[in-house]
């Protein structure tokens, strides 16, 4: 059986660096992963999504020159 683990809206800014309205924006054009409702009020992300999210990001910076 596969594990999950969701995340906080305060660990996926601590892990992207990115601020609250920009994980919306970004969630509403389709450039970030998208939120599961967990409750009435509350929200939260699959961490394997946002590491992988953080992954892509890694894979598509410019090659630093030396």
């Amino acid at each position: 059986m596969p594990t999950y683990r969701l995340i906080r809206l305060s660990e996926v800014m601590a892990k992207t660096g990115l601020k609250r309205s920009q994980v919306y924006r970004d969630m509403k054009s389709g450039d970030f992963p998208k939120s599961c409702k967990i409750g009435p009020a509350s929200v939260a992300w699959l961490e394997s999504e946002i590491d992988d999210w953080i992954a892509m990001k890694l894979n598509y910076r410019e090659p630093q020159s030396n």
